[in-house]
């Protein structure tokens, strides 16, 4: 898998994420059972903790996916694709079950298990920057 290729299925877990995270509001909506605008910042959550850990997860998508295509980017624009094609597949891998596991729950051990993909994501971001500098 080349690092673009990551990068976009990065960029499309990230709506995916979104979709899972905003689809307990749209079935509200459109089944009638809640307004539209029935859901303000301000109101408590009274969303069930899925679609609550979804939108979270979609949150640390949007915090990451920049980093990483400032990396593969760049690694495209020196000529150094391999950097991000070497690492682009275990981003992407981490991303994912990362994301997955934060659905799933907030036991002490699915934290352990979701902070330790985050770091694996780190380290490769780390890795990708020093090859390239």
């Amino acid at each position: 898998m080349t690092g673009m290729t990551a990068l976009i299925l990065f960029a499309l877990w990230t709506l995916v994420t979104m979709f899972i995270s905003q689809g307990y509001r749209l079935s509200q909506v459109m089944t009638f059972a809640k307004p539209i605008n029935a859901f303000p910042r301000s109101a408590p959550n009274t969303d069930p903790g899925l679609f609550v850990r979804a939108r979270d997860a979609h949150a640390n998508c949007l915090e990451n996916l920049p980093i990483f295509a400032a990396l593969v980017l760049a690694a495209a624009a020196m000529g150094q694709s391999p950097v991000a094609d070497a690492a682009g597949y275990y981003v992407l891998l981490a991303r994912v079950a990362q994301s997955v596991v934060h659905m799933i729950g907030t036991s002490v051990l699915l934290v352990w298990v979701r902070a330790t993909l985050f770091f694996v994501q780190v380290i490769l971001f780390v890795s990708m920057a020093l090859q390239l500098i």
